[in-house]
């Protein structure tokens, strides 16, 4: 039963294969990658921003509102890649 399924999906499949339906697969793949890679970075720098931070407000718990603050500041930066890649997915999808 499976096979004969998997059979005719080929079939419809490889006839609807058109360099429109190319281009749409290419321009998604392309969006999910640039939002994957892109979300790397971010991801490991936040970690180690935050981590740190309460490392830091542990040794000097009276500097809690700096650290807090330069913390957020420092997330918020590394977050632009993050911010960049959406952009250029959005973009990829709706407008290219």
């Amino acid at each position: 039963m499976y096979l004969a399924w998997a059979q005719e999906a080929v079939k419809t499949t490889t006839q609807a294969i058109t360099p429109d339906v190319l281009l749409k697969v290419a321009k998604y793949l392309g969006a999910g990658l640039c939002m994957g890679l892109g979300a790397i970075g971010p991801g490991i720098g936040e970690g180690v921003v935050g981590g740190k931070a309460c490392e830091a407000i542990a040794r000097q718990p009276e500097l809690q509102g700096v650290i807090l603050r330069t913390m957020l500041l420092a997330d918020a930066i590394a977050e632009t890649t993050g911010v960049y890649s959406l952009i250029i997915a959005i973009l990829l999808i709706f407008v290219i």
